[in-house]
C-alpha cells in the first residue's frame, strides 16, 4: 500500500537570511532601496529585510512575490506571457489575493527541488529580479 505523505524540503533559516542580505547588497550597488522576502516551499515567510527608505507598500509586495514564486514554482515575470491570449486567466489571476503577476519573484531550488521563493520590491521589475538573482547566486543556486 502506498504511503499517505511525501517528504518536503525547505530552505534553512541561515540560507534565507543570507539570501535577503545578498539581495539588499545588490540593491545598494544599483542605488535603489528594496524590501526582500524569502518564503519556504509552502509560501510561509522565512526571512525579510527592509532597507531604510524602501517603499512602505513594497513590504507586502515583496512577501507576495516570494509567495507567488514558491506557490507556482516559476518566476513571477512569466505571468505576462502566460496571461496573453487567455481572457479568463488574464482577468482572474491578477485579482487573486497575494498573487503577483510582474517581475521580482523567483523560485528557490536546490538540486531541482523547490525549497522556497524570493521576492524583491522597490525598484523596477527588472531591478527587483536582478536583486533576487543575486540572492540565488549568493547561495550557489540558479533558476533551474
Amino acid at each position: 500500500m502506498a504511503g499517505h505523505s511525501i517528504e518536503q524540503r525547505a530552505i534553512t533559516a541561515e540560507a534565507a537570511h543570507a539570501a535577503v542580505a545578498a539581495a539588499v547588497a545588490r540593491a545598494g550597488e544599483l542605488g535603489i532601496r528594496i524590501n526582500a522576502a524569502v518564503t519556504d516551499a509552502s509560501g510561509v515567510l522565512a526571512a525579510f529585510l527592509r532597507m531604510p527608505g524602501a517603499f512602505l507598500h513594497s513590504v507586502d509586495i515583496a512577501i507576495d512575490k516570494a509567495y507567488t514564486a514558491a506557490g507556482f514554482g516559476f518566476a513571477t515575470a512569466q505571468w505576462a506571457g502566460m496571461l496573453q491570449g487567455d481572457d479568463a486567466l488574464r482577468l482572474g489571476m491578477p485579482v487573486r489575493p497575494r498573487n503577483v503577476v510582474f517581475g521580482g519573484g523567483l523560485p528557490v531550488r536546490e538540486g531541482g527541488v523547490l525549497i522556497g521563493g524570493i521576492g524583491v520590491s522597490g525598484g523596477s521589475a527588472q531591478q527587483d529580479e536582478e536583486c533576487a538573482r543575486a540572492a540565488l547566486q549568493a547561495l550557489g543556486l540558479d533558476e533551474a
